[in-house]
């Protein structure tokens, strides 16, 4: 018998503890106070005087035991929400019933949207005189920023007109920036100028990258205004484009070619390519190659050529003309003449061909033979005459010339003759490059 009591005292202690353990869990769990709690009156008077200080109006209080129970139909969705958060935040509040309908009534449902744009017309009315003001000082700073963009103060301290007109443009910006600054905190609403700049920050950015090729431009055209590294009117090449000057403008450099086209190049392309400039030094040298019989004398030849050259009155005798051996071929040997001209006075190209000329015709006065390139086909055993690559040139009979022909020619530079057209076309328009600009 004690071996059965001791058997079921062991099973029934963990039951024991179980019954222990929900006791204590109730008695830690919250009370419901029942003394000094207000009454179910006090408590519907002070929703109901809540409720209509909101003017949440169509909504019934009811309270029992505490129980707050909301019937009626209300306007706006959100109202519904707010009276019943508002109803369990009250004293000695144990539940709501919220039992709200939306109501079906349009003119209800318009109504607060009616009252609100009322609300914000009176608000806007009632402000006006601030916004006038801030109009006025908006206004005031953006025309002073303008006049003063006008003086005569940007251009002596700007290398170039052009970088004065970027100087006085920033200066109205930031004017402008400033007096909307200034606006705003007049009218209490200094915090938009963050929300304002951000979005002007991303408007710029992606504005930025869709003309990235004309803002390119515009910087390298700045630049190249500030270091000119030509002149209206300079002959140069720019990329393989060869022709004069017309101007420089805030997007390309306008050349006129040797056949009187315009080039119009992006300054983007001449700021980062490579520029020759043929008239910052007047002096140019021309250099042709003339082959001669392999059996001549070659030093004689050479020597021949470049007396040749230098009795020509268009060859500068400073920098001296040069003759020397450029190669030894199957065909005979390649002399390369040099020479100088000066470009203000004799044009490149026909003072080259001239010294072709004149260096051939003595070299073949001296008996010695220009090597044909001809290349002729024979066939042995065949009677028929030998193929050749073209046909055959037919020698003319030399007459003796006149004495006027045999002298050497000048021409003038057929290169000077753009400039007139380039002055006509510079006249009455403004471009970005001046003389006083430092040059490269």
């Amino acid at each position: 018998m004690k071996q059965v009591l001791l058997c079921l005292s062991l099973l029934l202690a963990p039951c024991q503890g179980l019954a222990q353990d929900i006791a204590t869990e109730a008695d830690a769990s919250p009370t419901l106070a029942v003394e000094d709690v207000p009454d179910d009156t006090a408590i519907a008077e002070r929703l109901r005087a809540i409720l209509a200080a909101l003017e949440f109006d169509g909504i019934t209080v009811n309270v029992d035991a505490g129980v707050v129970s909301l019937t009626g139909e209300v306007a706006d969705p959100s109202t519904r929400a707010k009276a019943e958060s508002i109803a369990g935040r009250l004293e000695g509040v144990v539940a709501v019933n919220n039992t709200l309908a939306e109501t079906g009534d349009l003119a209800r449902q318009i109504n607060p949207a009616v009252d609100r744009f009322r609300a914000r017309i009176a608000q806007l009315i009632s402000r006006l005189p601030l916004f006038l003001l801030a109009l006025a000082v908006l206004s005031v700073i953006v025309g002073a920023g303008f006049l003063i963009a006008r003086l005569r103060f940007w251009d002596r301290i700007s290398p170039n007109a052009f970088i004065a007109g970027i100087y006085r443009q920033a200066f109205r910006v930031a004017c402008g920036i400033a007096g909307i600054v200034v606006a705003l905190d007049v009218l209490g609403a200094a915090a938009l100028l963050g929300t304002i700049l951000g979005a002007a920050g991303i408007i710029g950015l992606a504005i930025g990258f869709a003309v990235r090729d004309t803002v390119e431009n515009f910087v390298a055209s700045i630049m190249l205004s500030l270091r000119q590294p030509f002149r209206p009117n300079d002959l140069v090449e720019i990329e393989g484009d060869v022709g004069r000057v017309i101007r420089l403008t805030s997007r390309a450099t306008i050349l006129l070619s040797l056949d009187g086209n315009h080039i119009r190049i992006p300054n983007a392309t001449v700021f980062k390519g490579k520029i020759v400039n043929y008239t910052q030094n007047p002096a140019r040298r021309f250099t042709f190659d003339i082959g001669i019989d392999p059996d001549a004398d070659l030093e004689a030849t050479r020597a021949l050529a470049q007396a040749a050259l230098k009795a020509q009155p268009f060859v500068l005798d400073d920098p001296e003309e040069l003759v020397w051996i450029e190669n030894i071929t199957e065909a005979g040997a390649i002399l390369r003449v040099t020479g100088w001209i000066d470009q203000n006075a004799t044009g490149f190209a026909s003072a080259r061909g001239d010294a072709i000329r004149l260096v051939k015709t003595a070299i073949e006065e001296a008996g010695v033979a220009i090597p044909d390139t001809t290349y002729r086909i024979r066939l042995e055993g065949s009677e028929t005459p030998p193929l050749t690559s073209g046909p055959q040139p037919r020698k003319a009979p030399v007459s003796q010339a006149p004495a006027a022909l045999k002298e050497p020619s000048v021409h003038k530079s057929e290169e000077a003759a753009l400039i007139p057209l380039v002055d006509a076309e510079r006249r009455d328009s403004n471009d970005l490059l001046e003389r006083s600009a430092p040059r490269e």
